[in-house]
């Protein structure tokens, strides 16, 4: 019973998850290039001003952002990796969400949701 309502509920709800793929398809994108190129500001108007303290604090704060967007562009990786360590957790239930969620512009699979 709760196998079947699992799958039913990923296919009649797959335009959501598709929805929800799509806006984690351009964070991953959009918010690493944004924490760069701010990054890339700060290290230039430091090296603008020669000051040795603010170029030391400009090159710590690019190294934290570059951090951050790895961690970013990698947040479904390990989010799947951690729903891979709960016990009971079967991907084959969830299969149409995760599909969804990790290749929103595939056609056919998440373009229409199937309500029978």
């Amino acid at each position: 019973m709760f196998l079947l309502a699992s799958t039913d509920f990923c296919l009649k709800s797959a335009n959501i998850w598709a929805l929800v793929g799509k806006i984690l398809f351009v964070f991953k994108i959009v918010i690493p290039l944004l924490l760069i190129i701010f990054g890339m500001i700060d290290l230039g108007k430091a090296v603008i001003s020669a000051e040795e303290k603010a170029i030391k604090n400009s090159t710590n704060s690019i190294i934290r952002r570059l951090i951050a967007a790895v961690v970013i562009f990698f947040v479904p990786t390990i989010v799947g990796a951690i729903f891979g360590l709960v016990d009971g957790f079967s991907e084959s239930d969830y299969k149409n969400c995760k599909e969804c969620l990790v290749h929103p512009y595939d056609s056919g699979k998440c373009n229409t949701s199937k309500s029978e």
